[in-house]
């Protein structure tokens, strides 16, 4: 295996993973294409349903492991969808001298086949290094887009100690400490009945709106992330 991969051999297992319908827990076929391709990489593989990772070749349990993580299922094509889908159209955009602007199209190519693929090729960059000061961990999970139990979660009993995860995500590039995530709140609201006319009665569904302005508004406390070298 070669230390360092061209960018064209990335956007072509890009495009690869955009060309095979990957829908949430639908995932066998991206599953089994990632799993083959790092078997090619005369990489490890383990894998557990449509979960597939890796560790580094000379991982050391005294040593802290960093995850790598980004998923392969995605969303379905909404009705607004004018591209096919499944069909990987990479286009230039602009062109300059010495290099030119390019742009992949397809569904799953941002969210999250490409961060996805950034990842992996960087697992494949250090995977035969001996002298990481940690472990890497390589995890190509499903059912994110649903938050499924047979993605991310169901692997943690295998994957170990972590330290901390490096997860993919289409967030332009800007680091992020978390991801934006989802609170559902069941409530009841108690009103009285009345005829509005003679201004009688409450109205619940505006004793709501001063709940719902504080949910809104509510803000969580920052957390400090400590480093696993300090």
């Amino acid at each position: 295996m070669q230390p360092f991969i061209p960018l064209e051999s990335a956007i072509q297992v890009l495009q690869h993973l955009i060309a095979i319908p990957s829908f949430s827990r639908e995932e066998q076929a991206t599953a089994d294409y990632l799993e083959q391709f790092l078997r090619d990489q005369r990489v490890e593989v383990q894998r557990c349903k449509n979960n597939i990772w890796a560790r580094n070749r000379y991982a050391d349990p005294q040593k802290p492991t960093i995850l790598l993580n980004s998923h392969h299922d995605t969303v379905r094509p909404n009705s607004g969808y004018r591209r096919d889908p499944f069909l990987p159209s990479l286009e230039v955009l602009d062109t300059h001298p010495f290099s030119e602007k390019r742009q992949l199209f397809g569904l799953g190519s941002t969210d999250a086949g490409g961060s996805l693929v950034a990842l992996l090729f960087t697992f494949l960059e250090f995977y035969e290094r001996k002298d990481l000061p940690y472990n890497l961990v390589v995890a190509a999970t499903a059912e994110e887009e649903i938050s499924g139990k047979d993605g991310i979660e169901s692997l943690f009993p295998a994957l170990g100690p972590i330290a901390f995860g490096i997860v993919g995500e289409p967030t332009q590039c800007a680091m992020a400490v978390a991801e934006r995530g989802l609170l559902v709140v069941d409530g009841i609201a108690h009103g009285k009945a009345g005829h509005a006319a003679r201004e009688e009665g409450i109205n619940a569904l505006y004793l709501a709106l001063d709940d719902l302005h504080q949910i809104r508004s509510y803000s969580f406390a920052p957390v400090r992330l400590r480093s696993i070298f300090e």
